[in-house]
């Protein structure tokens, strides 16, 4: 299902889930065009040394269509940086777990306690930490 990190030592992964509870990380992306770092702040969750990330624009997000041709990120929280390797979630189970973290950290249930529409429906990416 998760792509296993390349740590040997599990130090990473520790390290990640220990910063699992922030609110925001940051994502710099290679820019498509300009090849120049594009940083964003944004809502993510952590499973298993795997970052999960949502888009709400889909595709047409800036930092997807970056690492769509570049998916050698960096991830910074708090004040750790990790690189990572970012992908598309194709993976149903991965994606419906992905979904359910993002929602229950960040309050995004229907009073019905189904997903809100943003976390039933964005575009679920992962990042691989090298």
């Amino acid at each position: 299902m998760n792509k296993k990190r390349n740590d040997p030592s599990g130090e990473g992964n520790a390290a990640l889930s220990l910063l699992a509870k922030e609110e925001y990380c940051y994502l710099t992306t290679t820019g498509r065009v300009t090849g120049k770092p594009h940083k964003i702040e944004i809502w993510f969750a952590v499973n298993d040394g795997v970052l999960y990330l949502m888009s709400g624009g889909m595709d047409k997000s800036d930092w997807v269509n970056n690492l769509l041709k570049d998916p050698a990120v960096t991830l910074r929280i708090a004040k750790q940086t990790f690189k990572a390797t970012a992908r598309i979630v194709k993976d149903r189970k991965e994606e419906a777990m992905a979904r359910t973290m993002l929602a229950d950290k960040y309050n995004e249930r229907e009073p019905d306690g189904s997903l809100s529409d943003w976390a039933q429906t964005a575009l679920v990416v992962g990042f691989d930490m090298k």
